[in-house]
């Protein structure tokens, strides 16, 4: 690839990012749009917007940018959760490491790459890009050392980085332990795979086992229970009818009429609701709690096992119950709003055939990834894509055509397809039987990033040098040697998928595509009126393995083809930004995994500095440098003992819950008399059908309505009340403090002064 076609490319996902960041600086002011950008903020606040014409609306401003710096990571904490605050960090980590990579690489590395042979360089934007790294510097070159130089200055900045970091959020983990001291799921232990008894039900055989092994620390249990579709439609009906009796005794409203509902394409149209005669609820009034719907609730092999301590319960859930491990298997249970309760009901004893084939499941999908990736990487070999498809030589010949086809759309087409990845992966986690629905994330993160990391960097490495090579992939003892040769090649089309599937991501994940449409869909082709809030968590299997895999392409490539590194940095920065903005603004924290996240970060990490330092070991030998080669391996040798080290010091802290630390909270909990209280709440929070309250409608007035079509005095009085009540002038989240508005202020000045003068004027 030339440098003109990672110009094209840069300069189309530039202009995108600048038109979406222009677009959402707009689109984000308007009142209509409010459930998009600031869902979580409208759930809890709930204001009224006013809708008037307002300039700021539609002029872009940097606002958003400043408030999303400005907050720190206290406030992002208590808004957004621990996994937010580890994300952060994350993307803190990649702008450290990657900044000062930059600087070292492109001021040092870079020119010895593009001066690496006598050769005759021509201008730059008709350069190759091949010229740019360690594949243009000869053999036996003694500038080799600059590169396992800058190389062991990377891996050390990192390791202690990456040291800090892992102290840093195991301190947050602690802390959020013990701020959450009220939290139901530490006195609560899950218990599956409960034997079934001829004699006796399951509730009856929990508290007979907890009663004889662990009887100074059993509370109480709650049995699950398999509730079937008759039983969810009986148990909605009951809710319906406790919020509809409050309307017995009064009077409706005999404006409401049926509401003709016609689609903009169909034509046709449908009421929404008819009115009954009066005597309808005399004539079909029935007890909802009648013995016809009464129907028994199927007891599963899971309960909730409630104990009087924190402690206790972590002993519990650590241990091994019987001789059996296939039965009464223990683990603390998530929180009430993470509970994944469809899981919960299936058998224990075949969650290891689940598991089994929603692997077998995963590596056939990675394979079947192959055709589509094969084919892209075709698009960068324009050699071989003339041979192999003749009629296309023509259309080749034009300039921007081969610059468009090498630089924009390979790695549009593989965005295209990854796309229909993270679905697929959450579909396999879900069929493995997770309890929570943070298990299920995380499970799905993992395998998003195990398939991105093997299609996206080791496909298209290994088969992109040469469609040929497709048969590397079955000779394991050469793939070392063809990293070596194929990453400096194919760095190129690393540098443009970052500027595709990065910058392109952050803007369209800014903008909230999705959701504009679906308001869009809902407002101008449904012809719905009132808006549903757009409330959802945020999407940690999508976005933490995307933003490892740039930190993986980032460290293989830094020494070999530092071109990539300003790209990244950039990405980082803007990443660094919108995803706080996103925190704080649109996504609505349900369950939190309490920082489990950053040990599948610390872990690609680690994976990353190895690789790249065994990749350098193969490009050094294939350089014939054997001392830059040999004085790598100590390199690899001092990342592996770091890590194993991270592994003993701060990994424990993140597979369950320190002793010392629930022994205080509990000795706490009992000197100021909270024990009872917590205990008393333990059934309620794991309430398998929680009712809801009852909507209270006292005070509503109902108004019938005259022959002349006008509203009576009924309507009146709402009338009077609403003048009476004070206005609120609440108006749109952005629209406080901009310029523009000290402007229009100012314009109103000048327009008072003007006036007066002009009365003034003789006739």
């Amino acid at each position: 690839m030339k440098v003109g076609g990672l110009l094209t490319s840069a300069g189309i996902n530039i202009g995108l990012c600048v038109l979406f960041l222009s677009l959402y600086s707009i689109l984000r002011k308007q009142p209509q749009n409010v459930k998009v950008y600031f869902g979580r903020r409208i759930a809890e606040e709930n204001n009224r917007l006013r809708d008037a014409f307002i300039l700021e609306r539609f002029v872009p401003s940097p606002s958003w940018i400043v408030k999303s710096l400005r907050c720190t990571e206290d406030e992002l904490l208590a808004t957004a959760g621990l996994d937010a605050v580890v994300f952060n960090r994350i993307l803190v980590f990649s702008i450290r490491i990657f900044s000062l990579a930059t600087i070292l690489c492109v001021f040092g590395v870079l020119p010895l790459n593009y001066f690496g042979q006598d050769m005759d360089h021509v201008r730059i934007p008709s350069a190759s890009l091949e010229t740019f790294t360690i594949g243009n510097v000869q053999e036996r070159s003694r500038w080799l050392w600059v590169h396992c130089l800058v190389l062991y200055i990377i891996t050390i900045v990192a390791c202690v980085l990456l040291y800090l970091e892992y102290k840093h959020i195991a301190r947050l983990r602690l802390l959020h332990i013990s701020r959450t001291s009220s939290n139901p799921s530490h006195f609560t232990v899950l218990v599956r795979g409960i034997p079934k008894s001829r004699t006796e039900s399951f509730s009856r055989t929990v508290e007979n086992f907890f009663t004889k092994y662990h009887a100074s620390t059993y509370l109480s249990h709650q049995v699950v229970y398999k509730v079937g579709k008759v039983q969810k439609i009986v148990s909605g009906a009951k809710k319906v009818y406790r919020k509809f009796k409050h309307f017995k005794g009064t009077t409706v409203d005999q404006r409401c009429r049926p509401i003709a509902f016609q689609c903009c394409f169909c034509g046709a149209s449908s009421n929404s609701f008819q009115l009954l005669p009066s005597d309808f609820e005399q004539e079909g009034e029935t007890p909802v709690n009648g013995s016809s719907l009464s129907l028994p609730d199927e007891e599963c092999g899971s309960a909730f096992v409630f104990f009087k301590t924190r402690y206790a319960a972590l002993v519990v859930a650590e241990i091994l119950q019987t001789s059996n491990p296939m039965r009464w298997v223990t683990s603390l249970a998530p929180e009430r709003d993470d509970i994944y309760w469809s899981n919960l009901w299936l058998p224990y004893k075949q969650l290891w055939i689940r598991h089994t084939a929603t692997l077998l499941g995963s590596i056939i999908f990675m394979f079947l990834f192959l055709i589509p990736v094969t084919f892209i990487q075709g698009l960068t070999q324009l050699e071989q894509l003339q041979q192999r498809l003749p009629f296309l030589r023509g259309i080749l010949k034009k300039k921007y055509m081969t610059q468009l086809i090498t630089g924009y759309l390979p790695s549009v087409i593989l965005q295209i397809f990854l796309y229909t990845v993270p679905p697929t992966m959450m579909l396999f986690s879900t069929l493995e039987g997770p309890i929570s629905h943070s298990e299920r994330k995380k499970s799905a993160c993992c395998k998003v990033l195990y398939f991105t990391i093997w299609n996206v960097f080791f496909v298209n490495v290994l088969s992109g040098s040469a469609i040929s090579q497709v048969i590397a992939l079955s000779s394991p003892r050469d793939i070392p040697m063809q990293l070596a040769k194929a990453v400096p090649v194919q760095a190129t089309f690393f540098t443009t998928y970052v500027l595709t599937s990065g910058w392109a991501s952050l803007s369209s994940e800014l903008m909230q595509l999705f959701g504009l449409t679906w308001i869009f869909v809902r407002r101008y082709l449904l012809r719905m009126k009132e808006d549903s809030d757009l409330l959802y968590s945020f999407p940690y299997h999508t976005e933490v393995p995307k933003v490892l895999l740039f930190g993986l392409l980032g460290f293989t490539c830094s020494a070999l083809a530092p071109m990539i590194l300003p790209f990244l940095v950039l990405y980082f920065c803007l990443g660094y930004v919108i995803y706080r903005n996103q925190f704080l603004n649109v996504y609505c924290t349900k369950y939190d995994t309490g920082g489990l996240y950053w040990p599948i970060a610390h872990n690609t990490t680690i994976f990353s500095l190895i690789l790249t330092q065994v990749i350098c070991v193969g490009v050094f030998g294939l350089k014939k440098s054997p001392v830059a080669a040999g004085f790598t391996i100590p390199l690899i040798i001092f990342t592996l003992l770091f890590n194993q080290y991270c592994r003993k010091r701060h990994l424990p802290l993140f597979k369950t819950f320190p002793a010392q630390n629930l022994i205080d909270m509990d000795k706490e909990d009992h000197q100021s008399g909270r024990t009872e209280d917590l205990h008393q709440r333990l059934h309620s929070a794991y309430f398998q059908f929680p009712d809801t309250d009852d909507i209270p409608l006292e005070g509503v007035q109902t108004a019938g309505i005259d022959e002349d079509r006008s509203g009576t005095s009924g309507e009146s009085s709402r009338e009077e009340n609403k003048a009476d009540k004070p206005k609120s002038d609440l108006s749109h989240p952005t629209l406080d403090g901009l310029p523009v508005s000290r402007l229009r202020n100012a314009v109103r000045s000048l327009g008072s002064i003007w006036r007066p003068q002009k009365r003034e004027l003789p006739v």
